[in-house]
């Protein structure tokens, strides 16, 4: 274990200090961790109209008529919960400025007032998007089953939006890390 110095009396840890070593982490999700994934923020809103968010690395879109979103999500997740209440949620790949947002919303990060509290959000039809996101689409789901230890939804891509001209660059996970940290 290697502890940083910043301050007198104040040490941090270079990387998380509760998660699993590697050495103890299973092959397939040591060779997962080799490769890199995009970020996305899926969002949604129950059946009482509360909001609900996640990010998901694990996300796969397949172009077509129609175009398909695949992702594996938490089966015990309020997003999972809201998505299987109205049928409809939200993907947008997130901006690599936005780390804190998705450490909220993946729940390692404390978030008062909850992970949506202090950002502004464009309510769609299809639940919730980040106000300024250089991208979101707008998705129906057509099934869900377990997959692993998770849930694989798969959906139809019923609305895009890309924004014109957009030269950001996404955030992007690899090896438990974001990018360039």
């Amino acid at each position: 274990m290697r502890w940083v110095r910043q301050n007198p009396g104040v040490t941090i840890h270079p990387s998380d200090p509760f998660a699993t070593p590697e050495q103890d982490r299973s092959p397939v999700r040591r060779f997962r961790g080799r490769l890199p994934s995009a970020v996305t923020l899926w969002t949604a809103r129950d059946g009482d109209g509360r909001p609900a968010g996640l990010t998901v690395s694990s996300t796969v879109v397949v172009d077509g008529d129609p175009g398909r979103v695949l992702g594996v999500l938490d089966e015990e997740s309020a997003l999972w919960e809201a998505v299987r209440a109205t049928g409809v949620f939200t993907v947008a790949p997130l901006p690599a400025a936005e780390r804190q947002l998705a450490d909220a919303f993946a729940g390692l990060m404390p978030a008062p007032g909850g992970p949506f509290a202090g950002h502004q959000w464009t309510e769609t039809e299809f639940g919730p998007v980040l106000h300024g996101v250089p991208a979101w689409a707008g998705c129906r789901v057509d099934a869900a089953r377990p997959i692993g230890w998770g849930l694989l939804v798969e959906a139809t891509v019923a609305h895009v939006e890309v924004g014109a001209g957009d030269s950001g660059v996404s955030l992007i996970r690899f090896r438990g890390r974001y990018l360039g940290s």
